[in-house]
């Protein structure tokens, strides 16, 4: 290892198992990395990236996950010998690291205020008032809004986007020698995407930081990568600069990556279809409290003023930054938040239904939430999670049939039903974004909520999830609402678009329209970022 480099993997091998049923998941993994050098590892989901990462760190579960060979070096230090108190001082000082699971590795309990300051007191011994001085500053550099607020709610409160940031902040605030960054910006919009990555640039240019990105966006890789390793069922199949691995990639396995960009347009629709789902003069905010009484005195401005139409079997999509209130208007179109102003669906004003009346509209009304992780209860099986909303819907059904619906319900999404007694742990994160669309599938709904549903996959697996929703479309006339960052998944798959800034509308229109002559200076900002 010179002086220059900072990370050195020499052949490094992992497996997983017990006793002598160990199965290895990574080959021989060798790549270095120089101080202020950013190299990105990117491949698709289970090809060995994460467990990479995770080793570097030597955080995987003890027990059960075994070093068979090779060497970790991190600037003298051998990583692989070290004592648990020497990785305590490596650990969120010396190396940062931002996980891909920000509603899990956020601690559920403590605000974030507390998580951000905690980590300042025990690397830096920093003292509680500076610390949360120090915690909203960089709250306010990774984009969120409102950081005053922010810094005393818990990770529930936040929308995906914005817990992400609070992820990275964490991993940023001690300005470690190196960061490990799993799927940084997997939540987050382009244009706050954009921002994240001048900021990791500006703080490398300042520290001389090191970064191992870790990433399926290969249109960030071109932006902020000197070096590519690509890995393929958990070995690195080509390494290469940046630009001559996406002028030139050698292995057909980086060709196919660097082809399998969102594709296709929407699917045929007539412009005369009935009216669905009509919204207007929309509005949730929700109330800051302050003082001794804990009085009204501010509101968080979520949606205001919002109307639009959704015609059956036409997709909506919605786009804009995090925070921004597109999540939030799709759980009160299905009445999940409190909120002002007219929802009807099928002519039927749903503002104001009981609990009791609004049922039979559940059923109807259906939602794939952005993390597949979160959403599906680990503690049931497949056939549980899809078949759950059949026993509240329609309870007398007998076994039998809602087995068979289970079934064809997986056949739909391309799963294998003969592995619905399974648990969602056993399943890639592709495959599990599948189960949570089949569970909004069985019960036949003529309207699904897709809430970033392709955000945190691959891109080739995103490719098939975008194929699959079409197929689907077209087969059962479904109505979407469409929720995401990403402006090259909303053209292929939405036949309207309305972009969102601070709650508000700021143009909405036809989506080839609006992306081939965008009117409002944000939505040119977001159209000129998404294209590179």
């Amino acid at each position: 290892m010179t002086t220059k480099e900072i990370l050195a993997l020499d052949g490094v091998s992992v497996g997983f198992g017990v006793g002598k049923n160990i199965q290895q998941v990574t080959k021989k993994v060798s790549f270095t990395i120089a101080k202020g050098e950013t190299l990105a590892l990117v491949g698709e989901s289970g090809s060995g990236k994460s467990v990479t990462a995770n080793a570097i760190l030597k955080l995987l579960p003890k027990g059960v996950s075994h070093y068979l060979d090779g060497s970790i070096n991190f600037d003298g230090i051998d990583i692989l010998n070290c004592s648990e108190r020497q990785l305590r001082g490596i650990r969120g000082k010396r190396i940062g690291m931002i996980f891909q699971e920000p509603m899990v590795s956020l601690n559920p309990l403590h605000k974030v205020g507390k998580q951000l300051t905690e980590t300042l007191a025990i690397h830096s011994g920093v003292r509680q008032t500076q610390a949360e001085e120090v915690a909203i500053e960089w709250l306010e550099k990774v984009g969120i809004r409102y950081p005053k607020v922010k810094i005393n709610a818990y990770p529930h409160e936040l929308s995906g986007g914005e817990r992400q940031r609070v992820m990275i902040a964490m991993a940023l605030i001690n300005k470690p020698e190196l960061l490990i960054a799993d799927e940084p910006t997997t939540a987050l919009d382009v244009s706050v995407q954009a921002q994240i990555l001048e900021l990791l640039r500006d703080l490398q240019n300042e520290l001389g930081m090191a970064m191992l990105f870790i990433t399926h966006d290969l249109s960030i890789v071109r932006r902020i990568a000197d070096k590519v390793a690509v890995m393929q069922n958990g070995e690195l199949v080509e390494q290469a600069d940046c630009y001559s691995l996406f002028s030139q990639p050698a292995h057909p396995y980086t060709q196919t990556l660097i082809h399998s960009d969102p594709r296709g347009v929407p699917v045929d629709v007539s412009e005369g279809s009935e009216s669905l789902i009509q919204v207007d003069k929309l509005k949730v905010w929700f109330p800051v409290t302050g003082g001794l009484f804990k009085r009204v005195v501010s509101h968080i401005k979520a949606v205001t003023d919002m109307d639009f139409n959704l015609k059956r079997g036409h997709s909506l999509g919605i786009v804009g930054e995090s925070g921004s209130g597109k999540s939030t208007t799709g759980m009160a179109i299905l009445r999940l938040v409190n909120s002002e102003g007219s929802i009807c669906y099928q002519q039927k004003e749903l503002q104001g239904l009981k609990r009791k009346d609004m049922l039979p509209y559940r059923s109807k009304m259906q939602v794939v939430f952005q993390d597949p992780f979160s959403a599906l209860n680990p503690r049931m099986s497949v056939a549980q999670v899809i078949g759950e909303g059949l026993y509240v819907h329609h309870g007398e059904l007998d076994e039998t049939t809602v087995d068979t619906m289970i079934c064809d319900a997986m056949e739909d999404v391309d799963l294998d039903p003969e592995t619905r007694y399974r648990y969602p742990n056993e399943f890639s994160g592709g495959q599990r974004q599948r189960i949570a669309i089949a569970r909004a599938l069985v019960l036949r709904p003529e309207f699904i909520l897709l809430d970033e549903p392709t955000s945190s996959l691959d891109r080739t697996v995103q490719a098939q999830v975008l194929d699959l929703l079409k197929s689907l479309q077209q087969k059962y006339c479904l109505t979407y609402l469409f929720i995401s960052h990403d402006l090259n998944v909303v053209k292929s798959l939405c036949h309207h678009t309305m972009v969102m800034k601070d709650g508000l509308v700021v143009e909405s229109g036809r989506t080839d329209q609006l992306f081939e002559n965008p009117q409002h200076a944000y939505t040119r900002q977001l159209v000129e970022l998404s294209s590179f």
